[in-house]
């Protein structure tokens, strides 16, 4: 056995400074230096060391023209109710279905989709995507439906599985055997209302006494 091969037996903490000159760490600077950026607070992310002048940020071009204000956030592909004439009626409206129609590219996928009430709808169809409130009422008025995506999803969680139901039946029907099943006493020990066995409490009821 060597020293060098033992076990560690003991975890090292992280040190907590500024608690007095014996810790190691402690003293009125407590690690820090004396004066500087880093000893008063936390340094930023961008600092390198260095003064802004000659910082990374400084060095990268700037990103110039009309749209450098704009967010980087994508917006959802836009389909106007006019299109979907093209579709069979009592056709349940999906992006997967859009762009097997060839209405919408495969980027509706990632970006999502939405459809606006641009147009006159003349088919029956049932929508699950976004709508906005002009394309609803077309939607409805032509005899379709509207169903919110997250709702359909929300009712599919919901609806109970075959084998819960199943185990559900099983239980109740052990409960109604061990219910029927149980056997009364059938022999009960009569005692009368003037023997010494009874005693008499506060309320006037009678008492057993062991």
């Amino acid at each position: 056995m060597k020293l060098n091969k033992l076990s560690q037996t003991t975890k090292t903490t992280k040190k907590r400074v500024g608690r007095g000159y014996g810790s190691g760490k402690g003293g009125h600077t407590a690690g820090r230096g004396q004066k500087g950026q880093k000893s008063r607070s936390k340094v930023g992310l961008l600092f390198e060391g260095t003064k802004m002048r000659k910082s990374l940020i400084r060095r990268l071009p700037m990103q110039r023209g009309k749209g450098k204000f704009k967010s980087f956030k994508s917006k959802p592909i836009i389909l106007n109710v006019k299109y979907l004439n093209l579709l069979k009626s009592g056709t349940k409206v999906d992006v997967e279905v859009l762009i097997k129609e060839g209405l919408v590219a495969k980027e509706a996928l990632t970006l999502g989709m939405k459809i606006l009430g641009d147009g006159v709808l003349e088919k029956k169809l049932t929508v699950v995507l976004p709508v906005s409130q002009g394309a609803k009422k077309k939607i409805e008025k032509a005899g379709g439906k509207v169903i919110n995506a997250k709702d359909a999803k929300k009712r599919e969680a919901k609806k109970p599985k075959i084998r819960k139901q199943i185990k559900k039946s099983q239980k109740s029907s052990k409960t109604k055997e061990t219910r029927t099943t149980r056997k009364k006493p059938t022999t009960k020990t009569k005692i009368k209302r003037g023997s010494p066995a009874l005693t008499q409490t506060r309320r006037g009821r009678q008492k057993k006494t062991k």
